[in-house]
């Protein structure tokens, strides 16, 4: 019984690192699920409830990336504030859209915002390459927290 345990385990973790950069797979509690199950599945005799928690905090960390990316992203290219509420909440609803969705939700979110306010297409242009922008660095961003909460899981298991 502890070799499917780990078996799903595993699967869970590897499925969550494919999911921070991919859209439709929940990346972020699939990885914690994983590395949650594996502790449990050894009575958290080596990873225990301390390191969990940390896990499940830099979790939240990654999933909250997600959404203040693009925001952030925009404001630091000087878009106005509705740009700015227009690239998070894309963001929000463009989880429904797959990828297409998760990339363009954003995009489209911003140029909104600053097309509301009455700004030139370069202003609106700006913001929304702004938008794209972030989604990639969110991306790259969840990809690194994913990669130190296996690493900070895989030291307290060998420690």
């Amino acid at each position: 019984m502890d070799i499917a345990l780990w078996i799903v385990a595993v699967a869970a973790v590897l499925l969550g690192l494919a999911g921070l950069v991919l859209p439709l797979l929940p990346g972020t509690p699939l990885l914690f699920g994983g590395l949650w199950l594996a502790a449990w599945i050894d009575g958290y005799d080596r990873v225990g409830p301390w390191t969990l928690v940390a896990l499940a905090l830099v979790a939240l960390l990654a999933w909250g990336v997600d959404f203040a990316a693009a925001a952030l992203a925009v404001k630091r290219a000087g878009a106005s504030r509705r740009a700015m509420a227009g690239a998070g909440l894309g963001a929000v609803l463009g989880v429904f859209g797959g990828l297409a969705g998760l990339i363009l939700g954003p995009v489209a979110g911003a140029a909104a915002g600053e097309w509301s306010q009455g700004r030139d297409r370069a202003g609106t242009a700006r913001a929304a390459v702004a938008a794209g922008a972030g989604y990639l660095v969110a991306a790259l961003v969840k990809l690194t927290l994913g990669l130190a909460m296996v690493a900070a899981w895989a030291v307290a298991y060998a420690v």
